[in-house]
């Protein structure tokens, strides 16, 4: 069984998707970015164009133990519109398989009716146009198969989550030194 599948449609947040994928990718936790266009090149919402290893109807969904929306616009919106993507969500929610969501990714969650009664995060606002608009103001929520985050700059933290519920907490460690967030952390505090 694959990990996680990281769905990706025009308008995604590059930073949302592609820090995900890579920091799971260097704690060997079996990722696929799958595009849910009819072609393999995606096109960020700024503009970075990228080729996603699969397309939606190449991959066979129950392989998989995670579903993963990245933020951006109009790709959260892109998403939300696409009856296949708000079915997929739905199917792993009732599956009790990991749904995760950044930014205004909790759009298609919305959409697809998983947060009725969930906590969630998402970016400051992108609450106002959703149906439960009872977003709690941290980082990153779990509630149960849900996860959520609030914006680009927390994507390594979601990351770190993540690795930690796919693989491990050492695993987490370990990928958090390879790529200094430590010292992130370290300029943080020195600043405040």
């Amino acid at each position: 069984m694959r990990d996680l599948i990281i769905l990706l449609e025009d308008g995604f947040e590059e930073i949302e998707a592609l820090t995900i994928n890579d920091y799971l990718r260097r704690a060997e936790i079996e990722v696929d970015l799958v595009s849910v266009k009819n072609v393999r090149e995606v096109e960020s919402s700024h503009g970075v164009k990228i080729i996603a290893d699969y397309l939606l109807d190449e991959v066979k969904i129950d392989d998989y133990r995670g579903i993963y929306i990245p933020g951006g616009q109009p790709g959260s919106t892109n998403l939300s519109n696409n009856s296949r993507v708000r079915e997929l969500v739905s199917m792993y929610d009732s599956s009790d398989k990991y749904v995760v969501a950044i930014c205004a990714g909790p759009m298609v969650l919305d959409a697809a009716g998983v947060l009725k009664s969930k906590k969630f995060t998402c970016y400051p606002g992108v609450e106002n146009r959703l149906t439960n608009q009872d977003r709690i103001d941290e980082i990153v929520v779990e509630d149960e198969n849900i996860i959520t985050a609030m914006g680009p700059s927390i994507a390594q933290i979601l990351a770190f989550k993540l690795i930690s519920l796919f693989k491990d907490d050492e695993t987490s460690e370990k990928i958090k030194k390879d790529v200094l967030f430590y010292e992130l952390e370290r300029e943080i505090r020195k600043n405040d």
